[in-house]
Order: structure tokens, then sequence, then C-alpha cells
């Protein structure tokens, strides 16, 4: 055992491993908000592209049916 009050006991960490911790937390903390960040982007570009898909389906959707009834009612004022 050592007695000299210098001595560093099992326990104590040098000025170097107390900043090497403090960057390698900060390191992770960081990693984890992009992660975060990222995976909320992700879902929120799918969102949108799910949105306007939608609306781009629900326009293909409307254009049709206006052309059927356009052509209905041409056939009908034709038989006048």
């Amino acid at each position: 055992m050592n007695s000299t009050p210098d001595a560093k006991g099992p326990d104590e960490l040098s000025r170097a491993e107390i900043g090497k911790d403090a960057i390698q937390s900060t390191a992770e903390a960081a990693a984890t908000a992009v992660g975060e960040v990222t995976t909320i982007i992700t879902g929120a570009v799918k969102d949108v592209a799910t949105a306007i898909g939608g609306f781009a389906t629900e326009i293909f959707e409307i254009r049709e049916a206006t052309r059927k009834a356009q052509a209905e009612h041409d056939a009908g004022v034709s038989d006048d």
C-alpha cells in the first residue's frame, strides 16, 4: 500500500481520464441527438411523400370522374 500524499488510489481518475470521459459522453450525446433528429426527419419525409401521393391519386380520380361526367353530358346533349 502506497502512503505518499501524491499517490493516487485505485478509484481516482487522472485529469486526462476525466477529460476523455467528458469528450466521450459529449460525443455519445451528440450521436444520439443526431440519430433522433434523423429519425424524425426521415419519418416526416415519408409522411409528406405519402400525403403528396394521396393527393395525386385524388387528382387523377377527379380528372377521370370529370372526363366521364363530360362524356355522359355530351352523349345526353347529342340525343336531344
